[in-house]
This record gives C-alpha cells, sequence and structure tokens, in this order.
C-alpha cells in the first residue's frame, strides 16, 4: 500500500501533524498513522498510551473537531490511526486552511482559499452578487445571440425572444436579490473585464515552445469568444489536408473540430476566473495545448473524467447557460465527447493533466497516412515520375516515411530510397534529425 489521498504515515508524533488532519477534514477524510515509515512499515511507539490520550484533545483544541484515535498493536509493537472525516465546514489550523490532495498536504491561499471556501458554503465563483452590475447596462446584442441560439438548439421555446432581459436573467438564476452575479457579468457584459480580470481567450502559433510567429487576443462576452476562437482556430491557426472525392474538393483538419470546440468549452467552464488568467490556447505544427487556470478537485480527478464519470462544472451558472443555447450537449461529457471525436476521425485522444496551475488538454498529430492516402489516390491514377510523386507527398506531410511512400506510390521500398537518394544529391530535398523522429524538409 502506498499514501494517496486518504492515507499518511508518520513515525513519530509532532503537534505539527494536527495540519494534516486539518487537510483530511477540509478534503475527504482520511487516516493519519502514526508509528509507521513512509513505505508503511511498523516502526512502533514507546509513548503511544500517552498518545492515546494527548492527541485527541489537541485536536479538538486547536482545530474543533473530533477525531477517533485508536491504539493499534502489531508483532507487539503499538501504533494509532488517527481517523478523521471529511466536515461540511471549513476547518482552520490557527488561521490556515490546509488541503489533502493525492498524497500531499497543501495549504490553500489566494484564489485556491477562495474557491475552497465558497464550495464549502455551497456557492461557486460565477454565483457569487456584483454590486454596480444591472441589467440596464448589458449588452442587447449578447441576449440576442443567446437567445437566438437557444431556440435553434431547441432547449428554450420561441417566446423567449419577445421576453425582457430581466425575465431571462431570471430563468438563468442570475439574480441574488437585487443584485447580479459574476455569471451575467461575463455571458451579458460586452467587456467583462470591467468585473473579471482575465476573463478572455489568448491564442498562439508557435514554431518551438520559445518562438512565437503571431497570436491573438478574443474578447468580448463568453458566447462571442468562444464564436470566434472556433471560428479563428479553423480558419488562421490549423492546417486543412485535401482529398477529392469524384470531382468534390474535401478538407480534413488535423484534428477534429467538434473535439476542438469541446476543449474549448471544458477550458472556459471549468476556468477558475479568480486567477486573472486567461484561457490560453498554443498551436504548434503538430500539436494544439488549451489551458485554463484552476485543478481538479480530487473528486473530479482527471482520471474519473476519462472514465466518463460525469461531473459538476466549476462555474454552473455559466455552464446552464451554455447548455440552454445549445453549446453543451450534456454536463459532465466533454471529455467523452473529445475523446469520441478523435476516435471518430482516426486521430490520437489527447492527454489530459494538471499542468502550471490548470488543466491543459494536449492534442497531438499521430500517424496521419490515412490523410495522406486519401490526398494522394490521384497519384496511383496518373502517371507521373516517381521523384515528383515523393517531393509532394513530402510537401503533404513531413513524417512520412519510406515505407509509407512506398505504399501509396506503388514502389518498392529499395526503389523509394534510391529515388530519396538521388534527390538529396541534387540537393532538392534533406533530412532534419534522426530516421526516428525526424522529418523531411523540401529546399526552395
Amino acid at each position: 500500500m502506498e499514501e494517496n489521498q486518504h492515507i499518511e504515515w508518520k513515525e513519530t508524533w509532532k503537534d505539527e501533524y494536527i495540519k494534516w488532519v486539518c487537510g483530511f477534514a477540509n478534503a475527504q477524510g482520511g487516516i493519519l498513522v502514526i508509528g509507521k515509515n513512509d513505505k508503511g512499515q511498523l516502526s512502533g511507539l514507546k509513548n503511544a498510551k500517552s498518545l492515546l490520550e494527548e492527541i485527541p484533545n489537541k485536536i479538538k483544541d486547536i482545530l474543533g473537531v473530533v477525531a477517533d484515535v485508536d491504539l493499534k498493536s502489531e508483532n507487539e509493537m503499538y501504533y494509532i490511526e488517527i481517523r478523521v472525516d471529511a466536515y461540511p465546514y471549513p476547518v482552520n489550523y490557527k488561521g490556515q486552511y490546509h488541503y489533502r490532495s493525492g498524497s500531499t498536504k497543501q495549504e490553500l491561499t489566494g484564489s485556491a482559499l477562495n474557491s475552497f471556501l465558497l464550495r464549502k458554503y455551497g456557492l461557486h465563483w460565477d454565483s457569487v452578487p456584483v454590486p454596480n452590475l444591472v441589467p440596464e447596462i448589458l449588452d442587447p446584442l449578447a441576449f440576442a445571440l443567446f437567445t437566438k441560439k437557444a431556440v435553434l438548439s431547441r432547449r428554450l421555446d420561441e417566446e423567449i425572444l419577445t421576453e425582457s432581459h430581466e425575465s431571462i436573467l431570471e430563468k438563468l438564476h442570475l439574480f441574488q436579490g437585487s443584485y447580479l452575479k459574476r455569471a451575467a457579468a461575463l455571458l451579458f457584459y460586452d467587456d467583462p473585464e470591467r468585473f473579471v480580470t482575465g476573463a478572455f481567450i489568448k491564442i498562439g502559433f508557435f514554431e518551438t515552445n520559445s518562438e512565437l510567429i503571431y497570436q491573438d487576443e478574443i474578447h468580448g462576452n463568453l458566447f462571442q469568444q468562444i464564436d470566434k476562437t472556433i471560428d479563428l482556430l479553423l480558419t488562421k491557426y490549423m492546417k486543412a489536408y485535401i482529398s477529392y472525392e469524384g470531382i468534390q474538393r474535401v478538407e480534413e483538419y488535423l484534428f477534429p473540430a467538434p473535439a476542438l470546440r469541446e476543449a474549448l468549452l471544458n477550458a472556459v467552464v471549468h476556468k477558475d476566473y479568480s486567477s486573472g488568467n486567461p484561457v490560453q490556447i498554443s498551436v504548434y505544427e503538430n500539436q494544439i495545448i488549451f489551458w485554463n487556470a484552476g485543478k481538479l478537485p480530487d473528486e473530479l480527478s482527471i482520471l474519473a473524467l476519462q472514465k466518463k464519470h460525469p461531473s459538476i462544472p466549476h462555474n454552473p451558472l455559466i455552464a446552464s447557460a451554455f447548455f440552454r443555447a445549445g453549446y453543451i450537449e450534456a454536463w459532465g461529457r466533454g471529455i467523452e465527447k473529445i475523446n469520441t471525436e478523435c476516435i471518430l476521425a482516426k486521430v490520437p485522444t489527447p492527454e489530459f493533466s494538471n499542468e502550471f496551475g490548470g488543466m491543459m488538454i494536449t492534442f497531438k498529430a499521430g500517424n496521419h497516412a490515412h490523410l495522406i492516402g486519401e490526398q494522394t489516390k490521384e497519384f496511383k491514377k496518373i502517371q507521373k515520375k516517381t521523384s515528383e510523386s515523393i517531393l509532394e507527398l513530402i510537401v503533404l506531410n513531413s513524417d512520412v516515411t519510406i515505407p509509407e511512400l512506398a505504399e501509396i506510390i506503388g514502389k518498392s521500398v529499395i526503389a523509394i530510397k534510391k529515388q530519396i537518394k538521388k534527390l538529396q544529391t541534387e540537393n532538392k530535398i534533406e533530412r532534419v534529425g534522426p530516421d526516428k523522429g525526424g522529418y523531411w524538409r523540401v529546399i526552395g
């Protein structure tokens, strides 16, 4: 057994270990074992009986919680188990808030502490009321966009088109008494950054991790941000592979557009808006990375998401509005849809990770021989020099392998190697990097 989110081992007792009790109480509960080393091997306690009386009182006096402290024995050696329940309210250690995440204890500060306190009190960041935000200053175009999409998606009846803005806000539960909630500023105000720092999307094309070629920032309400970002991704930032069905030209993207759209929606809905950081999309030649601030809580771990468990979004009011406008099909199924779309498009499913203080989704290009095959059917139908075919195929895909070239062109591997050597001698192509992991480059 290894240490995890529910168990921690300590060889001896120190009063500072009450912080670990605090972390368990604020998370999902757990067991703190005193008398075992960090590998779970029994080391024993000489003062176990005195600690049995001392520890419960210190936990109660400092944290205000009650823990079950049990004396255990094994091989004539004693150890203590401190069992801690998950508490419905925030527990602090001398003004500090600790939280158990994975196999480590963290002290919560800043935006992480704010999110934790809101969650413990049954609130979410997007449900907090905002002074000075009134219906009169909201953007009529944002309401028109929302109602149009909601009717088209059949999530709301056509009567919504004639309802007042106040009525729509009520339907979306965006009022807290006489105040509007934060979600209203993001969804229906033309400049949400006036109320929420970093409420925009940043997208850039990188040649390398450190070399940015060009970039864009997408501002406006969240509905506009989603639509504009997807449009930019497909028209400016991504290559389309060309094939023909008869005489009809067909464009196929490196990654399926529905999967990218779902990844973007996931980033916007699950973003920690208190961080002040925009959603960031980094586009490379062969990969796209979506990043949003805010880690997933333990109960909504990446593993659980990949096993298709439904989840409650970090910003449920925003998610609800997106659902009614037809952007989202169902809560908690975004990861499943991303994977499904990638499988249907015959590209690798993306990687999910918590990196740099946020949630990261990385789409990587795989073996696109099937795309190249579609594009190059004409090579088999017309007579063309082998060298010309090789050059055109390399232009289509610089990662193409010699066996793939042989299969597509209909020549032997030996014949292809001979032509490639000739092209290199004529200074028409060059190999960049090793045989495995490198790529071809057409000179000129």
